[in-house]
């Protein structure tokens, strides 16, 4: 079979090369499945530089989010098992964490529900406690992880502020439902915001950028408030100043979804059944930019790393080489 492999760490365009292996064989509890989508997320940006938490083994095959098919033919989502990534034709996962594939969603879509719309799922209503008529801000509105918390803020009746940098990715956070969008590149977003809430702030921000994001999150969220910490894309971890979360009284709130899947895995199959009721009546469905061929992933990745995508990257195995769309 065919499959990417990084046998060196940095950047993905110059370190992922496309190879002919064996098929990786399942261990204990493990299933094989063929890859019919693989969704790229920004932690495969971090593993090819080695700056993710989780360090697989040299060499190894990027890609932690599938849409694949199982031996008998059902569509599932899963999680790959590293070092067998889902940039490949077939990847191994553990079979006690598969999910269904939602039927309302072809194989790119559901391949891009899994991470971010779980991550999105957790961090409004399990960590931050969303209620419908509150106020939702959502840094990188138009990217993979922010638009599944646009999406799925309005599905909870949020009123829901999109940040996003760039008039094309200002277009995409409208078309995403945003009430109010703010572009960083030509606005000032703390003076936005407050002109969009009275001067009240955000009861909920959801921030996966850190950061300058970040520090515009702490002047904008409102008394009572809580900021949802999701990751770092912007390359820089912020340090709080917690005499500040103090005096105007909001939360800081951290969110690991990955512990869940040990911690509380009934949570996960929950929060699934959730996501596949509101994709199954329209509230929310995947935002996928581009679906790419298998040959042409490590130039998607190498973009998603850039940070020039909007929405989700998808690479598709079965198309042919030059039959992105």
């Amino acid at each position: 079979m065919q499959a990417w492999q990084v046998h060196e760490l940095g950047e993905p365009s110059e370190v992922m090369r496309l190879q002919d292996v064996q098929a990786p064989t399942p261990g204990d509890g493990q299933v094989l499945l063929k890859v019919r989508a693989a969704n790229i997320n920004f932690p495969d940006v971090l593993m090819a530089r080695g700056h993710y938490q989780v360090r697989p083994p040299l060499p190894f095959t990027p890609g932690v989010e599938i849409c694949g098919e199982t031996e008998d033919g059902r569509r599932v989502l899963a999680n790959p098992a590293l070092p067998y990534g889902g940039f490949a034709e077939y990847a191994v996962a553990d079979a006690a964490a598969l999910l269904p594939a939602p039927d309302s969603l072809d194989d790119a879509e559901a391949a891009a529900l899994h991470i971010g719309y779980q991550t999105g799922w957790f961090g409004l209503h399990r960590r931050a406690r969303l209620e419908a008529g509150e106020t939702l801000l959502v840094h990188a509105a138009a990217g993979g992880v922010g638009s599944a918390a646009v999406q799925l803020g309005k599905a909870a009746g949020a009123t829901v502020i999109g940040v996003v940098g760039g008039a094309d990715k200002a277009a995409v956070a409208r078309e995403l439902g945003c009430d109010v969008v703010v572009d960083r590149k030509s606005e000032d977003v703390v003076a936005a915001v407050k002109e969009a809430t009275g001067g009240r702030g955000a009861d909920v921000i959801y921030d996966p950028v850190g950061g300058e994001a970040y520090t515009q999150s702490t002047k904008v969220v409102a008394f009572e408030g809580r900021i949802v910490v999701v990751g770092f894309a912007g390359g820089s971890i912020p340090s709080p100043a917690l005499n500040h979360a103090l005096v105007k009284n909001y939360s800081i709130l951290g969110l690991h979804w990955g512990l869940y899947n040990t911690k509380n895995p009934k949570l996960v199959l929950h929060c699934h059944e959730q996501l596949t009721e509101l994709a199954a009546r329209g509230a929310i469905k995947p935002l996928v930019s581009e679906r790419v061929p298998l040959g042409e992933a490590a130039a998607a990745v190498q973009r998603v790393a850039d940070g020039v995508t909007t929405g989700r990257v998808v690479v598709v195995p079965s198309l042919a080489n030059g039959a992105a769309a």
